[in-house]
């Protein structure tokens, strides 16, 4: 080894390996279109061709790998959601996070941390109390604490009586972890090349063209593709490519912006969240503090930051941690949040014969995206959705079943 290794040091060139093949030239049909090349429509093509040997897959996206909401995310894995269908298919999600280096052979580094969901009233109080319910109920473990509790935890927080938002309690999730947003991306496009998937970066899907309810081609400014199926996962661009196919959505696209610190020492462990102060916050292993907070008011499809924005983050984030009123901050930015009208997901089949739909993620796509692909290649490979996902279809809209989640955001919306 030894000898290996200084032959190797010795070298004049070093000849690098490559995630990805170089990008193929378009062929004129697949089995599947997937339209996105973010982690969730990158996590369909791996389990398409791993589960169901479903290889004739192109994977489109009109700019870079995961240069979308995938690479705009802060990374936070979660369960403790409010509603028992909503945390089914998280806790699914989390029990696949646990494995999915293995499985992908990329160190994506997963961190178990904790989350912690603040409490400011009795309000707030009564919320989490319900949630820990819920969640308890389906086997995910979360808990109410008090004060005393949260200083163990984190004793870096404010937690006086004079603090401007007294803290009475917080829903203590041990599960939460983050990971590496770009890794995960990564991770899945090399596993569904090496199988055979073709991922076609800077392809922009144009068009549709249609016979009935059935989609025969995805037109593209690299030329038309016919397909067998199709998979939208474009995230903020949604009701843009639905309006092509004619598909509406009940969708409503805001920016979101958040913003990272130069790096410090290690200060805080668990994940920091207040849904009063819209206010998130964790540090990485490198030492930033990641900060995130309440969506734009107004909608928009721009990925541009502000100035209000971070000014109001930072008041807030020194609330829970004055000490923070020193640091300095060292980028800001914005990617841009497909929301429904119940704050849950649109996923499966849609009005349209043989187009399946990945949608409407608004702040929780990221912590989603192995149970999301594993899912979605379920349902375009049997043509049928599985009963984990049956209450996240687009017609609960028209039914008014609505699968209610804005309680469980991290942030105000």
């Amino acid at each position: 080894m030894a000898f290996g290794l200084l032959k190797f040091g010795l070298r004049r060139t070093y000849r690098a390996r490559g995630i990805l093949p170089p990008r193929p030239a378009l062929k004129s049909s697949y089995d599947v279109v997937i339209i996105g090349a973010g982690g969730h429509g990158l996590a369909a093509a791996h389990h398409l061709a791993k589960d169901h040997g479903i290889t004739e897959v192109a994977v489109l996206d009109k700019g870079y790998l995961a240069g979308g909401n995938t690479a705009r995310n802060t990374a936070i894995v979660r369960s403790n959601y409010l509603t028992p269908e909503g945390v089914r298919f998280y806790d699914e999600a989390m029990q696949l996070w646990r494995g999915l280096s293995h499985e992908l052979g990329l160190n994506l580094m997963l961190s178990n941390r904790g989350h912690l969901t603040l409490a400011h009233s009795d309000a707030a109080l009564r919320t989490m109390r319900w949630r820990a319910e819920v969640n308890k109920h389906q086997g995910v473990d979360s808990e109410l604490i008090d004060p005393g509790e949260i200083r163990k935890l984190c004793p870096q927080l404010d937690l006086s009586d004079e603090a401007r938002w007294p803290i009475l309690g917080a829903l203590y999730h041990p599960p939460g972890a983050t990971a590496r947003h770009d890794a995960v991306a990564w991770g899945y496009a090399h596993e569904a090349s090496r199988r055979g998937v073709e991922i076609h970066e800077h392809t922009e899907v144009t068009g549709f063209r249609r016979e009935g309810s059935r989609v025969t081609a995805v037109e593209t400014d690299r030329g038309t593709i016919h397909c067998g199926r199709v998979l939208q996962a474009v995230a903020g661009n949604s009701t843009r490519v639905g309006d092509m196919v004619g598909l509406r959505m009940p969708i409503r696209t805001v920016p979101l912006q958040a913003c990272v610190s130069v790096p410090i020492m290690p200060v805080i462990d668990p994940i920091i969240v207040s849904g009063s102060l819209h206010t998130y916050i964790w540090q990485t292993a490198r030492g930033e503090l990641v900060m995130g907070g309440s969506a734009d008011p107004y909608p928009g499809y721009t990925t541009r930051s502000t100035l209000d924005f971070k000014e109001g983050l930072m008041a807030h984030a020194m609330e829970l941690f004055p000490f923070l009123g020193e640091v300095r901050l060292n980028r800001q930015w914005a990617g841009m949040t497909d929301m429904t009208p119940d704050f849950s997901p649109i996923m499966g089949k849609t009005p349209l014969d043989n187009y399946y739909i990945d949608a409407g993620w608004g702040t929780w796509g990221f912590k989603a995206t192995p149970v999301c692909g594993k899912r979605m290649a379920e349902t375009v490979a049997n043509d049928r959705a599985p009963e984990i996902i049956h209450a996240f279809d687009m017609g609960r809209f028209a039914r008014f079943d609505q699968v209610g989640e804005r309680g469980a955001a991290s942030v105000g919306h």
